[in-house]
């Protein structure tokens, strides 16, 4: 399955979940999409519950079926716990990174500046979104990117920038703390559901 590239507040009222974390999509109608969307009311089986979580989360870092999947195997080799370590290694990807310093309004925003080249990581230059970062790491925009007026509008909305993080608005850098605790993630996500969903296809 490729990524969605579809509407982002038709697929948040349908799964009755914020996928740009802003709850924007649903302020005006909190119920599904299309002629019946008010009268769905049919309670999910377990299994259904397990999808649309995988589902939530996969859209909202914006990852591919074969990504997540990838990644959830990755995390599953973790010593911690499988459903946190597996949002750890989410939040790790660069284009969440640029995403939670504030240098996008949105990680599809995040994506389009590590894809067209403008971020460095640790001096170099990455264009791939998926790239891992790691605690210690300096991500950056290029030098000649600097004055982009997209991150200039995103950095003056006055979003809050994630506390694992730090960023310096003069400079257009910023530094990755630490991994980040459960708390300062998505309260909405019941990573232990993905966690059933993926051992249920073992």
């Amino acid at each position: 399955m490729s990524r969605y590239t579809g509407p982002k507040w038709k697929i948040s009222r349908r799964l009755g979940f914020s996928i740009l974390e802003t709850g924007e999509e649903l302020q005006k109608r909190n119920y599904g999409p299309g002629q019946h969307g008010v009268d769905r009311k049919k309670k999910p089986s377990e299994y259904g519950k397990q999808l649309q979580e995988k589902q939530k989360v996969r859209l909202m870092y914006g990852v591919n079926e074969k990504q997540f999947r990838r990644l959830f195997a990755h995390a599953k080799k973790s010593d911690e716990v499988t459903g946190f370590a597996f949002l750890k290694i989410l939040e790790s990807r660069l284009d969440n990174i640029v995403y939670r310093m504030g240098m996008a309004r949105t990680r599809q925003g995040a994506r389009q500046l590590v894809n067209h080249g403008h971020i460095t990581v640790n001096g170099q230059k990455v264009n791939i979104p998926s790239y891992l970062t790691k605690v210690g790491d300096v991500v950056a925009l290029k030098e000649s990117s600097k004055n982009l007026q997209v991150v200039k509008e995103s950095l003056e909305s006055n979003r809050s920038i994630a506390k694992f993080v730090t960023f310096n608005v003069e400079k257009k850098e910023g530094s990755i703390l630490r991994a980040p605790e459960r708390n300062e993630l998505n309260q909405e996500i019941d990573e232990n559901l993905i966690v059933e969903f993926y051992n249920r296809l073992d």
